[in-house]
C-alpha cells in the first residue's frame, strides 16, 4: 500500500502547480520504492500513471500536441529506475544502497534526458558546446531532482527502518525489565 501512496504523491507533485520548484517531485523516490517493494508485474501501474500524467501536462497544462515518441526515453528511464530499485533494494536495503540508488536515479535521468533533448531537438546546436550548454542548463533541474529523490526515498525507506529499530529496542527493554 505505501508504494501506491507514493505513486499518488508522485503524480500530484507533477500536476499541482510547482513551476518555481524546477523538477522537485516525488517521482524518482517513488519509482525506486515501488521497484523495491512491488513485483515486476506491478510496474505497469506507475508506468501508466506517468504516461497519463505526461499526456495531461502536455495537452492541458502546456497546450502542446502530444507526441508519444517524445516520451519514450522518459518512460524507459522510469522502468529502469523501478528495476534499479528492485535489483539494488529489494533483497537488502541499507543506507549505502539507498544512497547509491538516490544518486543513480536522478543522475541517469539527467544524462539520458538531456542527451535526448540535444540529439532530438533544435534548442541547442549539435556541437560539443551545444551538448555542454544543454547539460549546464539542466543543472538546476538535476539538483532539485536529486534532492527530492533523496528526501522521498530517505523517508520511504528510512521511516519504516526507524520504526522497526524503535520497536526492537522497546521489546529488548521489556525483556530486560522482566
Amino acid at each position: 500500500m505505501p508504494a501506491y501512496l507514493l505513486l499518488v504523491l508522485a503524480v500530484l507533485t507533477r500536476v499541482l502547480p510547482h513551476h518555481d520548484l524546477l523538477n522537485f517531485t516525488a517521482v524518482g523516490g517513488a519509482l525506486l520504492y515501488f521497484g523495491a517493494r512491488r513485483s515486476w508485474r506491478e510496474m505497469l501501474a506507475p508506468l501508466a500513471a506517468l504516461m497519463a500524467t505526461d499526456y495531461y501536462l502536455t495537452v492541458y497544462s502546456y497546450h502542446y500536441e502530444f507526441v508519444w515518441t517524445a516520451y519514450v526515453t522518459t518512460w524507459a528511464w522510469a522502468v529502469a529506475v523501478m528495476i534499479l530499485g528492485g535489483v539494488l533494494l529489494k533483497a537488502k536495503t541499507t543506507w549505502l544502497r539507498v544512497g547509491a540508488a538516490v544518486v543513480l536515479g536522478p543522475t541517469s535521468f539527467w544524462l539520458i534526458s538531456n542527451y535526448a533533448v540535444w540529439t532530438g531537438g533544435t534548442m541547442y546546436p549539435h556541437t560539443l558546446g551545444g551538448l555542454a550548454a544543454c547539460y549546464a542548463a539542466a543543472v538546476p533541474f538535476y539538483r532539485n531532482d536529486l534532492l527530492s529523490t533523496a528526501i522521498v526515498a530517505g523517508l520511504a525507506f528510512g521511516v519504516p527502518a526507524l520504526i522497526r529499530k524503535a520497536r526492537l529496542q522497546h521489546e529488548a527493554g521489556a525483556i530486560e525489565a522482566r
